[in-house]
């Protein structure tokens, strides 16, 4: 009962009753910061500790909400530098990056030959390589670049692959080669050339050779070759042996110098090759850019908002772009499709930019590019498998081509945040353009049409990133986003969470504090008290009630049978009669509540006493109150608390 009495005094005395200044309306002075880190009058370390760790949050939350600090991980992790998670990556990046070769093997060559039928062409493959790839010679330079060499692997995986120990019909590259530059000289040093070589290499000297995948990719041995090699200035001499993918095994000799993404716009693009700003296979440009990737990383188009990224293959003789087409999902990550643009194999007419790879020549078709340069000067030509996206002409001269774009078109898919590829695949096809020699009658060579004549294709390429590097992209790319804003939103609630609480808990312990029921058991006694008003104030109090009050006078108090008990004592004063006597009471309890007796003093409370010891302020506040007598009679034991109570008196 006195608890809940306690806890409806009102606000100005309570304030009175704490020992606190009395808060006036329209006061807005905030309670002392002492309140929330004190108890008891002590501070109290835990619950300062706990306030400095939920400010702390909340400044922390705050700022992460306004800082892209999960840019700034994934972008730190991103430049190569010696020991960051890309660097690994590309130094060696475990990839299963397979080379696909597909052959035209030739089924009607003396038809062809003699009776002018259309090549009858039988593509036979895959012939699949696995691609063991890192760099080597590493060297990190001033200026935020990077130079190494390539070191690739070529090791044949024969449960992907056809029997590579079949023997193929193709055309012979080195002999057409020679005599399609017999127009333009002696016809008579070709006769005697090849008929030398028919007497010595009787199946060297045709038209078509028997070889197997297997010679024909990685090399056979052929006369005209290993003559070249000698005769060739050094420098520009070819190998000793014939072989469209010889020069792929081993440590290349290219010095690639990349860019480590210092600059985000050119990370991973080419700065120098061989220690040129430029291919050197074309003077001019843009034919001799070097702008391109070797493939392992691109400037992320989310940042550049490029629509078109570049690559940079030797065997391809330039750079190939690649551009945007679409969103797709990759493994659960966004990625974007970029395909090759039209315009990359367009006829010089339409596309003038490609008109400095015609090297004084007339320009192809469109669907072909010259690589003589990249190939010691073999009039090989690059298109896409099967001609595709060519100019239909030259599928018409064969029977068996047929172009797919799902299975003859190259694309790339790029994650856009950090550029990283996370499925590739190029398609490019090798040809050989054939002119015609009408003076070189052996082996019916002089019949051999002019022609683009395809002899192989080659698909090369990854169809997935190795698990841990799935991992740290799907982290950074697709859980990141979502996660970073939600830490940072969390961390504001918790620390604001954990504040409110504490202000809670410290605002009860105030109020209510370890020592309450002193302070109800002074209400309860203040209640006993105050009971003398009834008495000394008005007549409140009829003789017919159960409860009376009897003064007792000290001269009267031997005629009591029984001895007063401390609570059956009070003595009262008032502040305007500091000299009255104290005049004690003996309280007579009979069987009624005394709540009639308390409803009774809150009426005289209002009227007379509130009226006249405290402000209107206060009195609205007091009047109000359902236990103001209790912060009354407090307030008047305030005020008389240095008058000296008689020794003994409790």
């Amino acid at each position: 009962m006195g608890h809940k009495q306690y806890l409806a005094v009102g606000q100005s005395a309570r304030n009175r009753l704490f020992g606190l200044a009395p808060r006036l309306p329209g006061d807005k002075k905030p309670l002392p910061l002492s309140m929330l880190i004190s108890q008891q009058g002590k501070i109290s370390h835990g619950r300062l500790a706990v306030i400095t760790f939920s400010l702390c949050t909340v400044v922390l939350g705050v700022v992460l909400s306004f800082v892209p600090w999960l840019d700034y991980i994934i972008f730190k992790e991103l430049k190569l530098w010696n020991g960051s998670l890309s660097y690994s990556y590309w130094q060696r990046p475990g990839l299963v990056r397979l080379t696909k070769v597909y052959i035209f093997n030739v089924t009607n060559p003396q038809g062809f030959l003699e009776n002018g039928e259309k090549p009858k062409l039988n593509e036979v493959g895959p012939f699949v390589y696995r691609e063991d790839m890192e760099k080597v010679n590493i060297k990190f330079h001033d200026n935020d670049t990077v130079s190494y060499q390539h070191n690739k692997i070529l090791r044949f995986v024969p449960e992907l692959s056809v029997d590579k120990t079949q023997k193929l019909v193709v055309p012979n590259i080195p002999l057409l080669t020679v005599t399609s530059f017999s127009p333009n000289l002696a016809g008579w040093l070709f006769n005697l050339l090849v008929s030398g070589l028919a007497i010595t290499y009787r199946e060297r000297a045709k038209p078509f050779v028997h070889v197997t995948a297997e010679e024909l990719v990685f090399g056979y041995d052929d006369p005209l070759v290993t003559l070249a090699h000698y005769f060739y200035p050094k420098g520009k001499r070819p190998n000793s042996q014939m072989g469209l993918l010889l020069a792929r095994n081993g440590t290349l000799d290219e010095v690639h110098t990349i860019n480590t993404g210092q600059r985000l716009d050119k990370f991973g693009y080419l700065d120098k090759l061989n220690g040129l700003d430029r291919l050197p296979y074309w003077r001019d440009s843009p034919c001799n850019n070097i702008k391109a990737s070797e493939g392992s990383f691109f400037p992320p188009p989310a940042l550049t908002k490029e629509k078109t990224v570049y690559v940079y293959d030797k065997d391809l003789c330039r750079i190939m772009p690649f551009t945007y087409r679409k969103d797709v999902y990759k493994d659960g990550i966004q990625t974007g499709l970029y395909t090759p643009p039209r315009s990359m194999l367009e006829d010089a007419e339409v596309n003038p930019d490609n008109k400095c790879y015609c090297q004084g020549e007339k320009c192809p078709p469109r669907g072909l590019q010259n690589i003589s340069p990249c190939q010691y000067n073999a009039p090989v030509y690059l298109s896409y498998p099967h001609f595709y996206d060519a100019e239909p002409s030259l599928l018409e001269g064969f029977e068996g081509l047929q172009p797919d774009e799902k299975k003859h078109g190259s694309y790339i898919l790029l994650q856009p945040k950090i550029g990283v590829p996370l499925e590739a695949q190029v398609r490019v096809q090798l040809n050989i353009k054939v002119d015609r020699a009408p003076n070189i009658r052996v082996n019916n060579i002089h019949k051999f049409p002019d022609i683009m004549f395809p002899v192989m294709w080659a698909q090369e390429g990854v169809d997935s990133v190795s698990t841990s590097i799935w991992r740290w992209i799907w982290l950074g790319t697709t859980f990141g986003p979502i996660a970073a804003p939600i830490i940072s939103y969390s961390l504001i609630i918790i620390g604001l969470g954990v504040l409110i609480n504490v202000f809670i808990k410290a605002y009860k312990s105030f109020v209510i504090g370890q020592n309450s029921l002193e302070f109800v058991e002074l209400g309860r006694e203040t209640i006993r008290r105050g009971s003398t008003l009834i008495i000394n104030s008005s007549k409140i109090i009829n003789n017919n009630k159960e409860a009376s009050y009897q003064p007792l006078n000290k001269s009267n108090k031997s005629k009591n049978d029984r001895k007063v008990s401390k609570y059956e004592k009070t003595h009262i004063s008032t502040p305007r009669c500091s000299k009255e006597k104290i005049q004690e009471l003996n309280f007579i309890h009979k069987t009624e509540n005394l709540s009639s007796s308390i409803d009774e003093l809150k009426s005289l409370l209002n009227r007379d006493l509130v009226k006249s010891h405290f402000s209107e302020a206060e009195k609205e506040s007091l009047i109000r109150s359902d236990n103001t007598f209790i912060m009354s009679e407090h307030r008047r034991s305030r005020v008389y608390q240095d008058y000296k109570i008689p020794e003994g008196y409790y």
